[in-house]
Protein backbone atom coordinates (compact mmCIF):
# COMPACT_ATOMS: atom_id res chain seq x y z
CA UNK A 1 0.00 0.00 0.00
CA UNK A 2 1.27 3.35 -0.79
CA UNK A 3 0.52 6.77 0.52
CA UNK A 4 -1.13 10.15 -1.01
CA UNK A 5 0.31 13.99 0.21
CA UNK A 6 -2.24 16.45 -0.54
CA UNK A 7 -0.35 19.31 -0.72
CA UNK A 8 -1.02 22.98 -0.99
CA UNK A 9 1.96 24.38 -3.28
CA UNK A 10 0.88 28.20 -2.27
CA UNK A 11 -0.15 30.56 -4.39
CA UNK A 12 2.28 31.14 -7.30
CA UNK A 13 5.78 32.39 -5.87
CA UNK A 14 7.89 29.49 -5.38
CA UNK A 15 9.36 30.28 -2.41
CA UNK A 16 6.35 30.16 -0.80
CA UNK A 17 5.91 26.45 -0.74
CA UNK A 18 6.15 24.71 3.04
CA UNK A 19 8.98 23.36 3.95
CA UNK A 20 6.84 20.11 4.39
CA UNK A 21 5.16 20.35 1.06
CA UNK A 22 8.92 20.12 -0.69
CA UNK A 23 9.89 17.34 1.03
CA UNK A 24 6.72 15.46 -0.30
CA UNK A 25 7.21 16.84 -3.94
CA UNK A 26 11.04 15.34 -3.33
CA UNK A 27 10.06 12.24 -1.99
CA UNK A 28 7.03 11.45 -4.51
CA UNK A 29 7.03 8.82 -7.25
CA UNK A 30 4.28 10.35 -8.81
CA UNK A 31 2.92 13.82 -9.00
CA UNK A 32 -0.38 14.78 -10.08
CA UNK A 33 -0.44 18.97 -10.03
CA UNK A 34 -2.81 21.24 -11.42
CA UNK A 35 -3.12 24.21 -13.50
CA UNK A 36 -2.30 27.19 -11.19
CA UNK A 37 0.95 25.43 -9.57
CA UNK A 38 4.19 26.67 -10.30
CA UNK A 39 5.90 24.50 -13.00
CA UNK A 40 9.34 25.53 -11.33
CA UNK A 41 8.59 23.71 -8.40
CA UNK A 42 8.28 20.30 -10.28
CA UNK A 43 12.09 20.74 -10.92
CA UNK A 44 12.64 19.23 -7.22
CA UNK A 45 11.37 15.85 -8.12
CA UNK A 46 13.34 13.05 -7.86
CA UNK A 47 14.36 12.32 -11.83
CA UNK A 48 12.50 9.23 -12.20
CA UNK A 49 9.48 10.79 -10.96
CA UNK A 50 5.89 10.52 -12.97
CA UNK A 51 4.30 14.17 -13.34
CA UNK A 52 0.52 13.52 -14.21
CA UNK A 53 -0.95 17.06 -15.11
CA UNK A 54 -4.80 17.08 -14.18
CA UNK A 55 -5.59 20.80 -14.59
CA UNK A 56 -8.58 21.85 -15.07
CA UNK A 57 -9.30 25.28 -17.06
CA UNK A 58 -12.37 27.25 -16.83
CA UNK A 59 -15.13 25.70 -18.10
CA UNK A 60 -12.90 23.62 -20.37
CA UNK A 61 -11.67 20.76 -18.02
CA UNK A 62 -9.07 18.47 -18.97
CA UNK A 63 -9.76 15.85 -16.65
CA UNK A 64 -12.65 15.45 -14.89
CA UNK A 65 -12.11 15.58 -10.67
CA UNK A 66 -13.79 11.81 -10.81
CA UNK A 67 -10.30 10.84 -13.25
CA UNK A 68 -8.68 12.14 -10.48
CA UNK A 69 -10.06 10.12 -7.88
CA UNK A 70 -9.20 7.12 -9.73
CA UNK A 71 -5.57 8.19 -10.71
CA UNK A 72 -4.94 8.58 -6.52
CA UNK A 73 -6.10 5.21 -5.46
CA UNK A 74 -4.38 3.80 -8.65
CA UNK A 75 -1.38 4.96 -8.03
CA UNK A 76 -1.44 4.33 -4.39
CA UNK A 77 -2.54 0.71 -4.68
CA UNK A 78 0.35 0.05 -7.02
CA UNK A 79 2.55 0.92 -3.56
CA UNK A 80 3.74 4.21 -5.09
CA UNK A 81 3.84 7.68 -3.12
CA UNK A 82 1.79 10.32 -4.64
CA UNK A 83 1.82 14.12 -4.30
CA UNK A 84 -1.12 15.56 -5.29
CA UNK A 85 -0.14 18.90 -5.97
CA UNK A 86 -2.56 21.84 -5.69
CA UNK A 87 -2.18 25.45 -5.97
CA UNK A 88 -3.02 27.72 -2.45
CA UNK A 89 -4.20 25.80 0.10
CA UNK A 90 -6.10 22.16 -0.84
CA UNK A 91 -9.00 23.02 1.47
CA UNK A 92 -9.73 26.31 0.35
CA UNK A 93 -11.68 25.79 -2.61
CA UNK A 94 -9.27 23.21 -3.82
CA UNK A 95 -11.48 20.25 -3.34
CA UNK A 96 -9.19 18.25 -1.39
CA UNK A 97 -11.91 17.54 1.26
CA UNK A 98 -13.36 15.73 -2.23
CA UNK A 99 -9.98 13.83 -2.53
CA UNK A 100 -9.17 13.11 0.96
CA UNK A 101 -13.17 11.72 1.55
CA UNK A 102 -12.11 9.49 -1.52
CA UNK A 103 -8.91 8.13 -0.24
CA UNK A 104 -10.67 7.36 3.15
CA UNK A 105 -13.04 5.42 1.51
CA UNK A 106 -10.50 3.12 -0.27
CA UNK A 107 -8.46 2.75 3.48
CA UNK A 108 -5.61 4.35 1.37
CA UNK A 109 -3.38 6.37 3.93
CA UNK A 110 -2.57 9.96 3.09
CA UNK A 111 -2.01 13.28 5.17
CA UNK A 112 -3.03 16.76 4.23
CA UNK A 113 -0.01 19.87 3.94
CA UNK A 114 -1.51 22.79 4.15
CA UNK A 115 -0.48 25.72 1.56
CA UNK A 116 -0.43 29.32 1.68
CA UNK A 117 -3.93 30.48 0.77
CA UNK A 118 -4.42 33.13 -2.19
CA UNK A 119 -7.33 34.76 -0.14
CA UNK A 120 -4.80 36.06 2.00
CA UNK A 121 -1.08 35.76 0.09
CA UNK A 122 -2.30 38.01 -2.74
CA UNK A 123 -3.75 41.26 -1.19
CA UNK A 124 -0.63 41.19 0.73
CA UNK A 125 1.77 41.28 -2.00
CA UNK A 126 -0.67 44.13 -3.28
CA UNK A 127 -0.35 46.20 -0.28
CA UNK A 128 -3.60 45.34 1.25
CA UNK A 129 -3.49 43.56 5.00
CA UNK A 130 -6.69 41.78 4.94
CA UNK A 131 -7.24 42.33 8.81
CA UNK A 132 -6.80 45.84 10.13
CA UNK A 133 -7.37 46.99 13.98
CA UNK A 134 -8.75 50.97 12.06
CA UNK A 135 -10.02 49.15 8.85
CA UNK A 136 -11.03 45.78 9.08
CA UNK A 137 -11.87 42.99 12.03
CA UNK A 138 -13.95 40.30 10.39
CA UNK A 139 -12.81 38.60 7.32
CA UNK A 140 -14.64 36.11 4.64
CA UNK A 141 -13.45 33.77 2.12
CA UNK A 142 -16.38 33.43 -0.23
CA UNK A 143 -16.11 31.44 -3.50
CA UNK A 144 -17.81 34.05 -6.49
CA UNK A 145 -18.12 30.69 -8.84
CA UNK A 146 -21.57 29.48 -8.88
CA UNK A 147 -22.03 26.07 -10.12
CA UNK A 148 -24.04 25.85 -13.42
CA UNK A 149 -27.80 25.16 -13.18
CA UNK A 150 -27.62 25.38 -9.17
CA UNK A 151 -29.24 28.73 -7.03
CA UNK A 152 -26.83 30.85 -5.60
CA UNK A 153 -26.67 29.57 -1.83
CA UNK A 154 -24.14 32.67 -0.84
CA UNK A 155 -25.48 34.67 2.08
CA UNK A 156 -24.80 37.91 0.65
CA UNK A 157 -26.66 39.72 2.69
CA UNK A 158 -24.77 38.45 5.74
CA UNK A 159 -21.98 39.19 3.84
CA UNK A 160 -22.64 42.64 3.04
CA UNK A 161 -23.95 43.34 6.81
CA UNK A 162 -21.62 42.08 8.89
CA UNK A 163 -18.38 40.92 7.43
CA UNK A 164 -14.84 44.02 7.21
CA UNK A 165 -13.83 42.27 4.16
CA UNK A 166 -14.38 39.43 1.59
CA UNK A 167 -11.36 37.51 -0.01
CA UNK A 168 -14.09 35.99 -3.27
CA UNK A 169 -12.01 33.38 -5.44
CA UNK A 170 -12.90 32.79 -8.49
CA UNK A 171 -15.18 35.64 -9.24
CA UNK A 172 -14.35 37.59 -11.99
CA UNK A 173 -16.63 36.27 -14.24
CA UNK A 174 -19.14 36.87 -11.96
CA UNK A 175 -18.33 40.13 -10.93
CA UNK A 176 -21.29 42.75 -11.61
CA UNK A 177 -23.27 39.93 -9.95
CA UNK A 178 -20.83 40.10 -7.04
CA UNK A 179 -21.15 43.92 -6.57
CA UNK A 180 -24.57 43.82 -7.07
CA UNK A 181 -25.42 41.54 -4.55
CA UNK A 182 -23.16 43.53 -2.27
CA UNK A 183 -24.91 46.73 -3.07
CA UNK A 184 -28.56 45.20 -2.87
CA UNK A 185 -27.90 44.16 0.58
CA UNK A 186 -26.66 47.95 1.32
CA UNK A 187 -23.10 47.58 1.14
CA UNK A 188 -22.00 51.00 0.42
CA UNK A 189 -21.09 51.73 -3.56
CA UNK A 190 -18.32 53.44 -2.65
CA UNK A 191 -16.53 50.16 -0.58
CA UNK A 192 -13.00 50.03 -2.55
CA UNK A 193 -12.66 47.04 -4.03
CA UNK A 194 -9.00 45.26 -5.57
CA UNK A 195 -8.58 42.93 -8.63
CA UNK A 196 -5.22 41.11 -8.64
CA UNK A 197 -4.61 39.19 -11.26
CA UNK A 198 -1.83 36.31 -10.73
CA UNK A 199 -0.89 37.34 -7.40
CA UNK A 200 2.58 36.57 -5.95
CA UNK A 201 3.98 36.16 -9.65
CA UNK A 202 6.21 38.40 -12.03
CA UNK A 203 3.05 38.60 -13.76
CA UNK A 204 0.92 40.50 -10.59
CA UNK A 205 -1.55 43.58 -11.87
CA UNK A 206 -3.41 45.27 -9.11
CA UNK A 207 -6.43 47.13 -10.24
CA UNK A 208 -8.39 49.12 -7.94
CA UNK A 209 -11.99 50.95 -8.03
CA UNK A 210 -15.32 50.84 -5.84
CA UNK A 211 -18.31 48.10 -5.91
CA UNK A 212 -20.09 51.18 -8.00
CA UNK A 213 -16.87 51.24 -10.64
CA UNK A 214 -14.89 48.65 -10.43
CA UNK A 215 -16.89 46.32 -13.54
CA UNK A 216 -16.20 48.95 -16.15
CA UNK A 217 -12.16 49.52 -15.08
CA UNK A 218 -11.94 45.59 -15.07
CA UNK A 219 -13.56 45.24 -18.37
CA UNK A 220 -10.79 48.32 -20.16
CA UNK A 221 -7.88 46.72 -18.03
CA UNK A 222 -9.11 43.20 -19.38
CA UNK A 223 -8.60 41.65 -16.18
CA UNK A 224 -9.09 37.70 -16.38
CA UNK A 225 -8.79 34.91 -14.04
CA UNK A 226 -6.57 33.66 -11.90
CA UNK A 227 -7.44 36.70 -9.60
CA UNK A 228 -8.41 37.77 -6.28
CA UNK A 229 -11.06 39.84 -5.90
CA UNK A 230 -10.56 42.07 -1.89
CA UNK A 231 -13.65 44.17 -0.74
CA UNK A 232 -13.32 46.34 2.05
CA UNK A 233 -11.86 49.08 3.81
CA UNK A 234 -8.67 47.47 3.77
CA UNK A 235 -7.78 47.78 0.19
CA UNK A 236 -6.66 52.06 1.34
CA UNK A 237 -3.70 50.26 2.40
CA UNK A 238 -2.64 49.44 -0.91
CA UNK A 239 -1.40 53.00 -1.24
CA UNK A 240 1.07 53.14 1.60
CA UNK A 241 2.35 49.63 1.56
CA UNK A 242 1.88 48.47 -1.89
CA UNK A 243 5.62 46.51 -1.77
CA UNK A 244 5.91 44.05 -3.96
CA UNK A 245 5.09 45.78 -7.26
CA UNK A 246 7.17 48.73 -6.74
CA UNK A 247 10.33 45.91 -5.78
CA UNK A 248 9.33 44.72 -9.03
CA UNK A 249 9.65 48.20 -10.69
CA UNK A 250 13.08 48.86 -9.21
CA UNK A 251 14.18 45.78 -9.82
CA UNK A 252 13.33 46.11 -13.67
CA UNK A 253 15.11 49.74 -13.81
CA UNK A 254 18.22 47.86 -12.28
CA UNK A 255 18.11 45.66 -15.09
CA UNK A 256 17.73 48.30 -17.62
CA UNK A 257 20.85 50.10 -16.14
CA UNK A 258 22.85 47.93 -16.16
CA UNK A 259 22.81 46.62 -19.15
Amino acid sequence: MGKVYIVGAGPGDVDLITVKGLKCIQQADVILYDRLVNKELLEYAKPNAELVFVGKLPKLHGVIQERIHHLLVHYANEGKIVTRLKGGDPFVFGRGGEEAEVLANANIPFEVVPGISSGIAAPAYAGIPVTHRDLGSSFAIVTGHMREGKDDSINWKGLAESVDTLAIYMGVGNLQYVTEQLMKYKRNPQTPIALIHWGTTAQQKTIVGTLETIVEIAKNEEIKNPSMIIVGDVVKMREKIAWFEQTQVQQSLLQEVSV
